[in-house]
């Protein structure tokens, strides 16, 4: 279906937008409107290649994940139409399948532009534009600093001197106002470039590195967590995980490798994005059933950048859904993300699922938050991701009421604006 036709007076150039969320749709075609683009703006596939066949843009915005379609069967079918003009991929799922995808096209012959990763900002978007169109050659796994400066590791070289640490960012439930979780971030710890985090949490599933990286990810956080049970500290872990780690043969073996033999281990998250999760349904289901037998669930990542619709969402086991801060920062005074944040949490709680909020930095946005009936917050307003000994430091009971007092304080005075 064709949403609409954006023209500007000193357009030169056409551009279509396949994206089957209509309001990023817009967003994307006000962006190319401004850089002098005439644009027509699509949400399904058949009217847009029947526009391409007819008269083909030099440029193609094109989002991931198309609902019953997907950008890898786009690709293939505009190459069979002999496109010869520029695509763009955006999409909020990882850089690396972003390139992945970009490199498919590049293979068919396209002439791919960097790929865009959302949200972004228009000058972002924008700066995409210029860029050259290249073959998208495949490039090493690397971890780029967290400072100022763009020194970059290659992952093999970190894994094999054991700079790799989990570092863990608190949730905060926000009825007992105590940290209820720990999600687990990849840091290196560079000898001359300091705390580093990578660009990607894990590799591709068919990259030589994958095995003994997510061995590392997975066993840490285990040894990490009996370490903290070893201090009276039992808490849950979230481990961020690309579908694709899910679904190779081995990783429940792997996983029942890992697990604590302790009684009072009360499981683990794995996080999957809400638009992995929507490409691959049944596959989905199926590690949901599996890693449920061994007391771990999934927590739905970045919901709302995906797009999925809830009748697909409703018969997945998923225990969280987590909104993504793109959402959550400035809520208080923006209707549309209000409208978003509240929807979000009325679903989860109807499939009895709870809702996580990412990036929450400010008292207001926490306030609006608690009035939507929110169940966990995360974000700087209560602590930043830290080393283990750090984190452990917060969470021992010795230290630990004054951190909920810090946390229980903040709260009151959002439920008594309230």
């Amino acid at each position: 279906m064709l949403v609409n036709d954006t023209k500007s007076a000193a357009s030169t150039q056409l551009a279509y937008v396949l994206d089957d969320e209509v309001e990023i749709g817009t967003l994307v075609c006000h962006c190319l409107v401004a850089c002098g683009y005439e644009t027509r703006q699509f949400v399904s596939p058949a009217p847009f290649l029947t526009a391409v066949k007819t008269s083909p843009p030099e440029l193609i915005v094109l989002d991931l994940a198309l609902g019953q379609s997907d950008a890898v069967e786009v690709i293939h079918q505009i190459k069979s139409l002999n496109y010869a003009g520029k695509v763009l991929l955006i999409s909020g799922r990882d850089e690396a399948t972003l390139r992945e995808i970009a490199q498919i096209g590049a293979r068919h012959g396209l002439l791919m532009l960097p790929p865009l990763k959302k949200p972004f900002r228009v000058a972002e978007f924008e700066h995409q534009l210029s860029l050259p169109a290249n073959a998208a050659q495949p490039q090493a796994t690397t971890l780029q600093a967290a400072t100022t400066n763009t020194a970059a590791v290659e992952l093999a070289e970190a894994l094999r001197n054991r700079w790799l640490e989990l570092w863990y960012q608190p949730k905060i439930n926000l009825k007992s106002l105590s940290v209820c979780g720990l999600e687990a971030l990849l840091r290196i710890r560079h000898p001359e470039h300091g705390i580093i985090f990578p660009l990607d949490s894990l590799p591709a599933a068919d990259d030589p590195l994958y095995h003994p990286l997510s061995n590392f990810v997975l066993g840490r956080a285990i040894l990490d967590w009996d370490r903290f049970a070893k201090e009276s500290i039992t808490i849950q872990i979230s481990l961020n995980m690309p579908l694709s780690a899910l679904l190779i043969p081995d990783f429940i073996n792997i996983v029942r490798g890992w697990l604590p033999s302790r009684p009072k281990f009360p499981g683990m998250i794995f996080e999957i994005t809400e638009d992995e999760i929507m490409c691959d349904l049944d596959s989905v289901r199926e590690v949901i059933s599996r890693l449920a037998l061994y007391n771990c669930r999934i927590s739905i990542d970045d919901f709302g950048l995906g797009y999925s619709s809830l009748s697909r969402l409703r018969d997945l086991r998923f225990c969280e859904l987590k909104l993504n801060r793109s959402f959550v920062s400035n809520c208080a005074f923006d209707q549309a993300k209000q409208s978003l944040c509240r929807t979000t949490i009325e679903l989860a709680h109807g499939f009895g699922a709870s809702v996580c909020a990412e990036g929450v930095e400010n008292d207001a946005d926490l306030q609006t938050l608690i009035k939507m009936r929110c169940d966990i917050a995360q974000g700087d307003l209560f602590g930043k991701p830290m080393p283990y000994d750090e984190c452990a430091n917060t969470l021992r009971p010795s230290t630990r009421s004054s951190g909920r007092s810090n946390a229980a304080a903040r709260l009151a005075r959002a439920a008594w604006a309230s």
